[in-house]
């Protein structure tokens, strides 16, 4: 007993003392390099889309071009010597990069590629007229999508003890870099969107005087596409635009995770380790999984609709029509996304699980892009209510569009809650196993509850309290509730699963519609109205990138927590 006594109190080792001395200067100094980069790239991008600066679109070509081939250099240094060195590597961070997460960018990679593709060819149908960074910019980013994907496909865990501020400098170049390419990309397509919005409201003449007062059209403009491959090409890249915004803000996510854990070291005592374990239909009554098809499957129906009446139609009776249907598609799904994270909510009250306070930068970064995220569309939602309100007449339109608005703030504020609450428990143990195998020193599974007397095999006497200090005694009634506790337990992790795989497919579908166009904000009147032609676009461009990288992070944390 007292050798058992004292191997209890025997403290696990400590990590070794790092050998940095400098660790929140280098941090400080890799910050500043990226700020001061991050500011450049946005004041060339911003200032690239308007006619009367004199800074063209071929600039930003050029700095994202070489940005891009510094990043694959120091990507290649790192593969070939950092992650070789002597203890680069000694631990890794098993909650970083989850293999969803990484399916995600690769996914995403994947059309990036594609839209490489289309940007080539339609870029090489007017080289003669073009500038030559135009089609190498498309060759480079295909490279940098490429070998940035590898990278963070092998090295997503890495907690790095090798060249540790190239390290740092070299990950936050790497970020900036995918934000930059992020920026130019919704810049890209919000004028791209606006001219055509343009075009299908005024003649040519009219347009033609419009480009010339305001925004660039494009040096593209000046060069005929009349050959249908090129059409092709041209709405093809656009079409895709948003897999590449989405898998630049992942690379991002990722990149901040992996310099958060440079010179870091873990306690493998206390990090527990997620496997990837396809239990989809496992302990599941199917609840979730039927409402949650019904509800993307009706949301695939309302976006065709949508496109054919809104985007390929000029009546105003179809268009009205297919805002009344898109509208009340989402009250109804985000009002019982509303509900169900309530009562998710509510369950966790009753959940018996320990918080996990342990230091995780990849739970603090989900947290910190699901709140940071939801604010795009937060702002959206409240430019809506102001306009709505303040304006006269008030039609059906209106109302309907001040519960989406209304609704759209409520259901991003309570799934917030539910994720964020699920990211913070202990993960899902076997709690039934855990306590009996505490109990029973002997490894037994059935147990007499009548015989509260366990018997040793070999030597044949009553094992007692008395004869093992160490061990607690097993009492019938603590043993009965530690057998019918699972039988509890079991309805709220069933309930907590049905609630994350109808959200997981939800998202999904408010992911997927504004996405391929299906974007009301462009198509109501009301808010263009009251804050004019050149306001309220911006506001939209800028905020919805994150709202739709919201639905996809918050995906990839049901993901992580639940299934």
């Amino acid at each position: 007993s007292s050798r058992t006594h004292s191997l209890s109190h025997q403290h696990h080792p400590s990590p070794p003392a790092s050998k940095e001395v400098w660790k929140k200067g280098g941090r400080m100094f890799s910050i500043l390099l990226a700020v001061h980069l991050a500011l450049l790239a946005c004041t060339l991008v911003s200032s690239g889309a308007f006619e009367k600066i004199a800074v063209h679109d071929y600039d930003v070509f050029f700095l994202l071009t070489v940005m891009m081939l510094i990043v694959i250099v120091w990507i290649i240094f790192y593969l070939v010597s950092t992650s070789r060195s002597p203890d680069a590597i000694l631990c890794k961070d098993s909650h970083a990069g989850p293999v969803w997460l990484r399916g995600g960018l690769i996914l995403f990679a994947i059309f990036s590629l594609v839209m490489d593709v289309f940007k080539i060819g339609y870029y090489s149908s007017f080289y003669s007229c073009l500038s030559a960074i135009k089609i190498i910019y498309p060759i480079v980013q295909a490279i940098f999508v490429i070998v940035q994907t590898y990278f963070l496909w092998i090295s997503a865990k890495d907690c790095v003890h090798a060249h540790l501020n190239i390290t740092r400098c070299g990950l936050m170049l790497t970020l900036t870099t995918n934000l930059a390419v992020w920026m130019s990309a919704v810049t890209d397509e919000s004028v791209h969107k606006a001219h055509s919005k343009l075009k299908k409201n005024v003649t040519e003449e009219i347009f033609k005087w419009l480009m010339k007062a305001g925004m660039r059209s494009g040096s593209t403009e000046e060069c005929n596409c009349n050959s249908q491959i090129c059409q092709i090409f041209k709405n093809g890249y656009f079409w895709l635009y948003p897999f590449n915004i989405e898998y630049s803000l992942f690379a991002s996510a990722m990149v901040y995770v992996m310099w958060k854990n440079v010179g870091r070291f873990i306690d493998h005592h206390s990090h527990h380790i997620h496997r990837l374990k396809f239990r989809l239909f496992r302990r599941t009554f199917f609840v979730g999984i039927v409402l949650g098809l019904i509800i993307l499957v009706s949301g695939l129906g309302v976006l065709i609709v949508y496109e054919v009446r809104v985007n390929s139609s000029h009546e105003t009776s179809k268009k009205n029509e297919a805002l009344t249907m898109y509208y009340i598609f989402n009250i109804v799904c985000l009002g019982l996304m509303s509900l169900v994270c309530i009562g998710g909510s509510v369950i966790y009250r009753f959940d018996k699980r320990d918080m996990d306070r342990h230091k995780n930068p990849t739970r603090t970064l989900d947290v910190a892009l699901l709140m940071g995220a939801a604010l795009g569309q937060y702002a959206i939602s409240y430019y809506s209510i102001v306009a709505i309100v303040a304006s006269t007449p008030r039609d059906t339109i209106s109302a309907l569009n001040l519960t989406y608005a209304l609704l759209m703030i409520a259901q991003h504020t309570f799934q917030n809650i539910f994720i964020i609450e699920g990211l913070h428990r202990q993960p899902p143990k076997e709690d039934h196993k855990h306590d009996l195998r505490q109990k029973d020193p002997y490894g037994l599974t059935f147990v007499n509850v009548n015989a509260v007397s366990l018997r040793v095999p070999d030597s044949g006497s009553t094992v007692t309290p008395s004869t093992l200090p160490s061990i607690e005694a097993i009492h019938p009634s603590e043993l009965v509730q530690s057998l019918a506790g699972p039988k509890k337990m079991n309805w709220r992790r069933k309930f907590l699963r049905e609630i994350s795989m109808f959200l997981l497919l939800s998202n999904i579908i408010l992911w997927i519609m504004p996405a391929f166009g299906a974007r009301p904000q462009f198509d109501n009147d009301k808010e263009l109205n009251f804050y004019g032609d050149s306001m309220w676009p911006a506001i939209v461009d800028i905020c919805l990138p994150f709202g739709i990288f919201y639905r996809m992070h918050a995906v990839a944390s049901l993901l992580e927590v639940y299934i």
